[in-house]
């Protein structure tokens, strides 16, 4: 099977990624016919945006967004600023006095430019010209000026495809908490060690929004299946993977099945297992069991048990999402949806019910399939829960020399359960990874490390699941 086209302009009603003045603000959206971005005080539709490719840049104009030609970035034009005259290096701003006298131009003269249909780009080449301290500032001085005038004036809109990375950089930025602070480096050093790859079928508990089942489904590209786990009757929400543009295949392979019916099946077939008593010698059932009968004795958080109706009205929401604006946690735990802050069309249409629907339930012979031959991989990425409580749970639904790896935020749970596993002699070859990430400017002569970093990215706790006859036997 070929692996899917990856596409290469907007297409009307898929999702995209607006990056506004070079990450000052980042919002996905939903190409429709009602669709509009308000950029300062003006609302601009999204129109335009369709049959462009990813990568277009716009400008806003006294019409809405207008493609505007390929303009250098910040970094190309720091670039030429540091190739410039020699003789520039050796100014400075010490003579310059911070009075509000230097410019010229009133804003009243700038609201009369903005009447009279003036582009941005023409306002901020006129508050230069009329700048009396403009030419006394320094190469890089100039070229800050340049872009806190152009953002305010003449701000760009680059059109980006939404992808795991960008997905996970955006989270990361504005609403760390949403995907369990977890970093782009420590999702790409999980599917690793997780071995995701064609062909795969992927045991996932994702409480993170559904930001580790998008990112294995794309990475399968349509083939194998990953299986989404959760605890208790409801399934846990996974609405960020409507942001990905997944295809009908990819769609299809996203199932999601509670832990106690795999566990129920994996019982059936005799295979060697770890589990709490209350799951051990129940008949298998497809259909979701109550809490209190089946379910691994795992404490559940108030905030993540959530009724069928909440459920089903956060699929009902649309995805139209911009994460500039402060997010209220209560509003999160209340309504247990994983979405930021959803905005539906102006007629009120909702945007999520014509998407593709993922997370439909496995079929028997699947399910079957897999409580014979086990799953080839797990991921767990459950910050603020205990790992250790479910995870002897989970890798008996693995086959045998299968990999797994265990996101957290945090150390001391990822050793504990680390520790469980030498004792019971589940697994080998355990490890807990720190990612490290560090972004540089290169620039000549001023090549270092960003100013403003994150020194932080999580745990990963690997390993390699292995037959223990004791386990079989019942001896702990």
């Amino acid at each position: 099977m070929a692996a899917p086209a990856i596409p290469r302009e907007a297409w009307e009603g898929c999702s995209v990624l607006l990056d506004i003045n070079d990450g000052d603000r980042l919002a996905f959206f939903r190409l429709t016919a009602a669709a509009t971005v308000k950029i300062g005080n003006r609302t601009c539709s999204l129109q335009p945006l369709v049959g462009r490719p990813f990568g277009s840049l716009f400008s806003v104009g006294p019409s809405g967004l207008v493609p505007c030609a390929d303009a250098p970035s910040r970094d190309d034009r720091m670039q030429d600023a540091a190739d410039g005259p020699v003789q520039d290096e050796t100014r400075d701003n010490r003579s310059l006095v911070d009075n509000n006298t230097a410019q010229n131009l009133s804003s009243d003269d700038i609201e009369a430019m903005k009447r009279d249909g003036v582009s941005g780009d023409e306002i901020v080449e006129a508050l230069i010209a009329n700048s009396s301290t403009f030419g006394k500032k320094t190469v890089f001085s100039q070229e800050k000026y340049k872009l806190k005038k152009q953002k305010k004036y003449a701000p760009k809109v680059l059109l980006r495809r939404p992808s795991t990375r960008s997905i996970c950089e955006t989270y990361f930025k504005k609403s760390p908490a949403r995907t369990g602070f977890m970093r782009v480096d420590a999702l790409s050093l999980l599917l690793s060690m997780a071995n995701v790859g064609p062909y795969s079928d992927v045991l996932v508990v994702d409480m993170v929004g559904g930001l580790v089942v998008g990112s294995v489904a794309e990475r399968l590209g349509g083939t194998g299946y990953v299986c989404s786990t959760y605890l208790g009757s409801a399934p846990i929400s996974i609405d960020i993977i409507r942001m990905y543009n997944l295809s009908s295949d990819m769609t299809s392979r996203i199932v999601q099945a509670p832990l106690s019916d795999l566990c129920s099946l994996q019982n059936s077939g005799n295979a060697p297992s770890l589990l709490n008593d209350n799951i051990q010698g129940e008949a298998p059932e497809t259909t979701a069991v109550p809490v209190e009968n089946s379910q691994p004795s795992v404490p559940q958080p108030a905030d993540t048990a959530i009724s069928d109706e909440k459920a089903q009205s956060s699929k009902e929401q649309s995805i139209d999402i911009d994460i500039s604006e402060p997010l209220l946690d209560e509003h999160i735990n209340q309504d247990g949806d994983s979405s930021l802050d959803c905005k539906g069309d102006e007629d009120g249409s909702s945007i999520a019910s014509k998407s593709l629907k993922a997370g439909k339930t496995p079929s028997p012979e699947k399910m079957k399939y897999w409580s014979e031959h086990g799953f080839s991989s797990l991921i767990v990425a459950a910050p603020g829960h205990d790992v250790e409580s479910f995870v002897a749970d989970l890798l008996p639904l693995l086959s045998y020399s299968a990999p797994f790896a265990i996101y957290h935020q945090y150390l001391q749970p990822l050793a504990t359960c680390m520790h469980s596993l030498q004792v019971s002699k589940l697994a080998i070859g355990l490890q807990i990874s720190e990612p490290w990430l560090r972004e540089y400017q290169v620039l000549p002569s001023r090549t270092h490390p960003h100013m403003q970093m994150n020194a932080f990215g999580g745990y990963i706790l690997s390993g390699i699941r292995i037959h223990n006859g004791d386990a079989c036997n019942g001896i702990k």
